[in-house]
């Protein structure tokens, strides 16, 4: 059993007394602030002089910036989440330019925010933790423990748009591999199912954000009724982002339990290569398909596949696998959504079966042959 180690990111979360949220507050916004002027003064100097300034520049005007009088404020809070709000504006310049991400984009003034704080902005001693400027520990829900022997890194505390305090610990941990398993399952994502295995069990769509849906359009209506910049908006709005906030956190609760118990229980994963960007434009299934979230699925079978030594395959998402059959490999013509039971059109075949567990047989074999022979996997073509 190989054991590899992984940096692993702890999130909890947190209440901080009045004082310490005043704090947290401020830092939000000065982090905010300083990201803004780091990226015009770069902008200012690219497209004026042709001049271009690295991360050590920046940092020398951030000093200059904390000695004007207007904004001395800067001395307020913690100088640490300043500069590394500096270091993720040059790793957002450096994604740029080796055409990862887009060019930088400023901070817009919101109530949701990041700051991160590393070792020499926080202490970390008999499982409490107490950053900069702060005269107490901070108060942390920990709904489990730390890597026995860890101590993190960086400390990251944000708050989202329900107005809740979060803090992330960055910890090294020693993540051992699975023991090996024969098993292996083919994984079809719908919207009447969300998941059908191969095995031909069901995952039920618990459709998080219908049954929510007629609250959280009363709470819009409520919303749209209040006066912009009053104080009854801003309750409004907080009451309505709590909503989106529930719907949301049952659905990543569901996604990381079938995702851990589908790594635990197989060596191989297959799924389809769905292009879910493209799949949201159909406006009449694109509120189903984002309350389904597949990309969010795939992206945690990924990571936990990749942490635990199990291999994931992504078969062609042009793969025929609801028309062909799963017995005998023969493909239909149509196969229409309404069409729940597939039938092989072979008269010596006669395969019936559940339309998805067909499917998912058939990404199973696809990914195996992918495994087995190390090549892509394409649809039949004439």
């Amino acid at each position: 059993m190989a054991v590899l180690s992984r940096h692993r990111t702890f999130r909890f979360r947190c209440y901080p007394t009045p004082e310490q949220e005043d704090n947290l507050v401020r830092t939000l916004g000065c982090v905010r602030l300083v990201y803004n002027k780091g990226l015009e003064s770069r902008h200012k100097a690219w497209f004026r002089r042709r001049e271009r300034i690295n991360y050590a520049q920046t940092s020398a005007l951030l000093t200059k910036w904390k000695h004007r009088q207007d904004l001395a404020f800067l001395n307020d809070v913690s100088s640490v989440p300043l500069q590394q709000s500096l270091r993720h504006l040059q790793k957002a310049f450096v994604n740029f330019w080796e055409k990862r991400a887009s060019y930088p984009v400023f901070k817009k003034k919101r109530l949701t925010g990041a700051a991160e704080y590393t070792k020499s902005a926080f202490t970390w001693t008999n499982g409490e933790l107490k950053l900069a400027k702060h005269t107490a520990p901070l108060e942390v829900r920990w709904s489990r423990r730390l890597p026995k022997g860890s101590e993190p890194s960086t400390v990251t505390v944000s708050r989202d748009r329900a107005g809740r305090w979060f803090v992330s610990m960055l910890v090294e941990q020693d993540i051992p591999t699975l023991p090996e398993r024969r098993e292996s399952v083919g994984v079809d994502a719908g919207l009447t199912s969300l998941f059908t295995l191969s095995t031909g069990e069901t995952i039920t769509n618990p459709r998080h954000e219908r049954r929510d849906r007629e609250r959280i359009r009363k709470l819009r209506r409520d919303l749209s009724r209040k006066q912009a910049g009053s104080s009854n908006r801003r309750k409004a709005g907080l009451r309505l982002a709590r909503a989106h906030a529930r719907v949301a956190d049952r659905r990543h609760d569901i996604l990381h339990k079938l995702t851990t118990r589908l790594v635990r229980e197989n060596q191989v994963i297959c799924v389809e290569d769905l292009g879910v960007r493209g799949m949201l434009g159909n406006g009449r299934l694109a509120r189903a398909i984002a309350d389904a979230a597949w990309a969010a699925f795939r992206a945690q079978l990924e990571y936990k596949a990749e942490w635990y030594g199990r291999t994931l395959i992504a078969v062609d998402r042009f793969l025929p696998s609801s028309k062909t059959c799963s017995a005998c490999g023969t493909l239909k013509e149509d196969m229409p959504l309404r069409q729940r039971v597939f039938t092989c059109p072979e008269r010596e075949c006669g395969h019936t079966e559940d339309r998805d567990v067909n499917a998912a047989k058939n990404i199973l074999a696809a990914g195996l042959a992918v495994a087995a022979c190390g090549d892509g996997v394409r649809p039949k073509r004439a």
